[in-house]
């Protein structure tokens, strides 16, 4: 049996409520819980980040991220959402463990986390049951997600950021790169998804190259990108490997792509 039944976004409370529910089926009485080390009420994540995260995250107290400052999240998620809810759980700096509040779960912080993260990321207009063109081969949707794919020449990133008057010292320099990105989006609820993990595998049949994708966020949106080095004329395969919180199995979306 996988940690949390396979589903990572389940807290305590629930997983307890699931366990007395399947001994009172079977004849058992137990008592539903309501006390303990989990709270008697599921915490929403708005909740949480409202009524204690906010305190310290709503104007940054002694540099902490403020909420919905992606520029200023993007840096510690990109050393893995593990790690930074492993650093809320123990404290850090001016924060105590679990934010001050003991009875938080592991579940419940990292949602806090995700929700600080994603908040004020505008949610994509689409209809429920719309499926993706046909005729957009840059789109994919699996195991509810929506997937798309995005790629910019390095080149043009540079003078990007050159007009913006930002460093480019990250931009590999030489020809045939491109910078490649991959947006996820919940196929329910409209939502981008940045608290998953998104491997990369290019290959034109012969070579390959594999990475893992980090968050990047620009234009008002965030999505996963690295640079990758791709031969003029080629025919590449491009598969994501992608990793959900509360999906119990990593996915798989292919595309090709033609280098110029």
């Amino acid at each position: 049996m996988p940690p949390h039944g396979g589903n990572p976004g389940l807290s305590d409370i629930e997983i307890e409520r699931a366990i007395v529910y399947m001994v009172n089926q079977s004849g058992g009485h137990w008592v539903e819980p309501v006390g303990g080390a989990t709270p008697a009420v599921v915490r929403t994540s708005e909740t949480i980040v409202r009524d204690q995260c906010s305190k310290c995250h709503q104007a940054g107290v002694d540099g902490a991220p403020k909420i919905g400052d992606r520029a200023a999240w993007i840096p510690r998620l990109q050393k893995g959402l593990d790690r930074l809810v492993a650093s809320a759980i123990h404290g850090h700096g001016g924060m105590p463990a679990r934010g001050g509040l003991p009875d938080l779960s592991d579940e419940e912080l990292r949602g806090a986390v995700v929700y600080m993260f994603n908040y004020g990321v505008p949610t994509v207009a689409a209809a429920p049951s719309q499926a993706p063109s046909p005729t957009d081969p840059r789109h994919k949707r699996i195991s509810g997600t929506d997937v798309y794919l995005g790629m910019m020449q390095a080149q043009a990133v540079r003078d990007a950021r050159k007009s913006r008057g930002e460093a480019t010292s990250d931009i590999p320099s030489g020809k045939g790169y491109y910078h490649l990105n991959i947006s996820l989006v919940d196929s329910m609820s409209h939502v981008p998804v940045t608290d998953a993990r998104v491997k990369v595998r290019v290959s034109d049949g012969i070579n390959s190259e594999s990475k893992e994708l980090v968050l990047v966020a620009a234009n008002n949106s965030v999505s996963y990108g690295s640079y990758f080095r791709l031969a003029g004329g080629s025919d590449y395969r491009i598969t994501a490997q992608i990793q959900r919180p509360g999906v119990p199995a990593p996915f798989e979306a292919a595309f090709q792509f033609k280098a110029p």
